[in-house]
């Protein structure tokens, strides 16, 4: 069983930064693939990946946050981050922190309906 709780969400202008934090619970979490995605408020809207990371370090990010989002994890401290800079509007979504544990290990980018453990999500606003 693994429990995944987001914090860091907000209110942010254009082109500053936040940083999400995600604490994970469980005996195996350094083991498993870790995710973050996104649903904007947009009716029909889908969840969409934005960071994974693998047990090893190795990140994988989508085209509209590369070189500006950065997932990060601390296996000894069971979190997993994600620096986001120069935030645009379309970046304005709840943000969930998920975890593959049925491929622990894993180095490939997962689907969102690979990811069997999810947070409860945390709202980030950018205004123009």
């Amino acid at each position: 069983q693994v429990q995944l709780v987001e914090s860091g969400g907000g209110l942010v202008q254009a082109g500053n930064s936040l940083r999400l934090s995600c604490a994970a619970s469980g005996r195996s979490f350094s083991s498993y693939p870790m995710g973050w995605f996104r649903q904007a408020p947009a009716p029909g809207k889908e969840r969409e990946f934005v960071a994974q990371i693998s047990w090893s370090g190795g990140t994988r990010y989508a085209d509209s946050v590369e070189g500006r989002f950065t997932i990060s994890r601390d296996n000894a401290k069971n979190t997993v981050n994600l620096q986001m800079n120069s935030l645009k509007p379309e970046d304005t979504a709840v943000y969930y922190c998920a975890a593959a544990s049925k491929f622990p290990y894993g180095t490939r980018k997962y689907s969102v309906g690979q990811y069997d453990y999810w947070g409860q999500g945390t709202q980030v606003t950018v205004s123009s």
